[in-house]
């Protein structure tokens, strides 16, 4: 049996019926990070010893024949933006390489009271800011499917863990893109929940209007199943929503008969991959045959999509970001003389690059002068993003577009270009801006062999839709 490439109803159903212990499960795929992850890179910090203690808690409630939590003895991963107690937590920084969380995320706390069993702490792109994993201040995930290619970004690590068999599902976060582009990558599901149906407690911060706490598994289903248990309020986030959580693993499999699928004109215009192209265009198809309606939309503002983030982004990210400046829980520069000169070290040796970039948009954006020029606009063209999807949500009952423009590309292929780069989240970003919910899952692979992704998009707090309509995309060829 290979225990590399289990779901999480397998691996729960094996665990639960004795066939195979928590404790074998887990040390399964702790010998296959420490044999496959020197070439990947998905994991900073590995957990083994409290993952073999939480195994072995779950096998004697196995052996009492006791009721087992919804994800018992699955053995997850999380992104290191997401806090968790008593382990180095760094966001992908030299400014918290030595930063010890004291506290648990609450999508991490929810996935332990579920039984779930974390490996460790994912390789990302430092802050989340990046698109393929190579801003990472201490090393660059690879592409499981292809390692001279990148997984995708921010959460790459995440993308990678799951495609490589070092777990069965991980947790991702999203501000522009960051679950569901690694996921058509690295050819595995990525969840976008609706903004405020998973709290955000415990997220380090990029910009936290976008960011999203997401599920990457293997299958829709999975990615229903921890949904379910890391959605819902919660009284320590305000931006969380006290809106039901449905069981959407029980979407999976519904007939898709009579839904409407909008199919916006902007997404496939010039620039899109003619191979993502006509893999979209066959399940589109294989729709038809289910009995959906595929009719064209409109977005109109779609053109104005990435400005508009690059704006609203950085301004968020300087502001959150003004917390890291060496007093406290960050690294600190060692030969400072005065207050002044410590800020000013501690954040040149600690940010990378791209975080040090985006910064300075960020307070240019947000400057005297600039703020109405640049910062309000943004947002009042944020305001028209979100009637398009109001406007159209009232004909169909979900949209259907490409998560990327192209299948993953080389490392080093845009490092040298941020603007091509951050062309990479184009069909992405639109989602964050409005809030909705979407998933992005794989849909066939190019010449090459490569990935290819689709992305499914649905009203604000309707991830049952998603879901389900995901579910019979993912069944038909």
């Amino acid at each position: 049996m290979n225990l590399d490439l289990l779901t999480i109803e397998e691996a729960r159903g094996l665990v639960q019926s004795r066939e195979v212990s928590a404790t074998a499960l887990t040390e399964a795929h702790l010998a296959r990070i420490a044999e496959k992850d020197g070439e990947i890179g998905a994991f900073l910090t590995v957990t083994r010893e409290p993952a073999l203690a939480k195994a072995a808690a779950i096998d004697r409630l196995a052996e009492k024949g006791d009721p087992l939590p919804p994800l018992a003895g699955v053995p997850v991963a999380l992104k290191d933006v997401l806090m968790t107690r008593g382990v180095r937590t760094t966001a992908g920084s030299k400014f918290l390489d030595h930063f010890v969380a004291p506290y648990d995320a609450t999508a991490v706390s929810r996935l332990e009271a579920a039984g779930a069993i974390s490996l460790g702490k994912l390789n990302c792109d430092e802050f989340a800011m990046g698109s393929s994993n190579e801003n990472s201040a201490f090393k660059p995930v690879r592409n499981p499917r292809d390692t001279t290619r990148v997984p995708g970004g921010s959460s790459g690590g995440a993308a990678a863990a799951v495609a490589a068999g070092f777990a069965v599902a991980t947790l991702g976060s999203d501000t522009g893109g960051s679950i569901r582009q690694p996921a058509a990558f690295c050819g595995v599901v990525g969840m976008l929940p609706t903004y405020g149906r998973v709290s955000r407690y415990g997220l380090i911060a990029f910009a936290s209007s976008l960011d999203h706490v997401g599920p990457l598994t293997r299958t829709v289903k999975d990615a229903a199943l921890l949904l379910e248990v890391i959605a819902g309020r919660d009284a320590q986030d305000s931006t969380s929503a006290d809106v039901p959580v449905a069981a959407y693993s029980a979407e999976c499999g519904r007939d898709v008969k009579g839904l409407r699928i909008g199919i916006p004109r902007e997404y496939f215009a010039e620039g899109l991959d003619a191979e993502i192209r006509a893999a979209i265009e066959r399940k589109l198809d294989a729709l038809r045959g289910l009995g959906c309606e595929i009719v064209s939309v409109s977005l109109p503002h779609t053109e104005y999509a990435i400005p508009v983030y690059y704006i609203v982004a950085t301004a968020e990210a300087s502001a959150n970001l003004a917390r890291f400046d060496g007093v406290r829980y960050t690294s600190r520069a060692e030969h400072a003389k005065t207050l002044a000169e410590m800020y000013r070290l501690s954040r040149s040796e600690g940010f990378g690059a791209e975080v040090k970039r985006r910064i300075l948009l960020g307070t240019y954006v947000l400057s005297a002068g600039y703020y109405d020029a640049y910062y309000r606009k943004a947002q009042q063209v944020r305001t028209l993003l979100t009637r398009d999807f109001q406007n159209v949500f009232t004909n169909v009952d979900a949209v259907i577009t490409p998560v990327t423009p192209t299948a993953a590309f080389k490392l080093g292929e845009k490092t040298g270009d941020p603007m091509e780069m951050y062309l990479s989240d184009i069909y992405t970003v639109t989602a964050n801006l409005v809030g909705v919910p979407g998933i992005s899952l794989p849909c066939g692979t190019n010449k090459e062999g490569l990935p290819l992704g689709i992305q499914i998009l649905g009203k604000h707090f309707d991830e049952a839709t998603v879901l389900r309509l995901a579910h019979a995309v993912e069944q038909v060829k």
